[in-house]
């Protein structure tokens, strides 16, 4: 089997929280891969209510304790709802404060490793899911400039009964199983992570 070590990088959605199986988007992406044949070494680093300025100081050191430079070693990012979330009357972080925290992150993370970023989803709160919608969209733009691959899933879960059921029925942001599997279906769906583990043939 071709061993790949792999850390995923965010928030609450990351961590896959409200899922009764533990195991979010992120486990479930890793055990198609598994299946497809990989050897997969599986890393979440989703920290609950964490901002990108927080993840800013933490990702390198917690990465590269994890990712060895002699192993196949890829990093996926995912952050940005606890940003556009308001505290004491303002988001708890500006947008170009975001973008710049992102530009770093990104920048530093794709000179060591393979990288990816996915958005973050959409939530049971319109106000917010405008700024998010903005983020991600800003987060578009930075990636494209860094040629980063990005996914957008905002558009897509956007749609889904499934998902926006599980929000509202749970805590209003996070789904519960089957919502996590549906964001799992959209990224294992994506070119991007196709290329990262295409099929192998036996």
């Amino acid at each position: 089997m071709n061993e790949v070590r792999i850390c995923f990088v965010g928030e609450s959605f990351v961590n896959g929280t409200g899922d009764p199986e533990c195991l979010g988007w992120a486990g479930r992406i890793c055990i198609n891969a598994n299946r497809k044949g990989y050897d997969i070494t599986y890393y979440n680093l989703g920290v609950r209510r964490e901002t990108s300025s927080e993840l800013k100081n933490r990702w390198l050191r917690e990465v590269s304790y994890r990712l060895p430079k002699e192993y196949d070693g890829r990093v996926v990012f995912s952050f940005g709802t606890n940003d556009t979330t308001i505290e004491n009357g303002k988001t708890r972080i500006e947008v170009k404060d975001s973008i710049a925290n992102a530009r770093s992150i990104l920048s530093d993370a794709k000179k060591l490793y393979p990288i990816l970023m996915v958005s973050p989803p959409q939530i049971a709160d319109n106000e917010q899911n405008r700024r998010i919608v903005d983020l991600s969209e800003q987060f578009g733009l930075l990636c494209q400039e860094l040629d980063v691959p990005y996914l957008n899933v905002f558009p897509v879960l956007e749609k889904s009964r499934i998902w926006m059921n599980e929000v509202r029925g749970y805590d209003g942001a996070h789904p519960r199983a089957a919502g996590y599997r549906e964001f799992a279906e959209i990224v294992q769906n994506w070119e991007a992570w196709l290329n990262w583990f295409p099929a192998i043939k036996v």
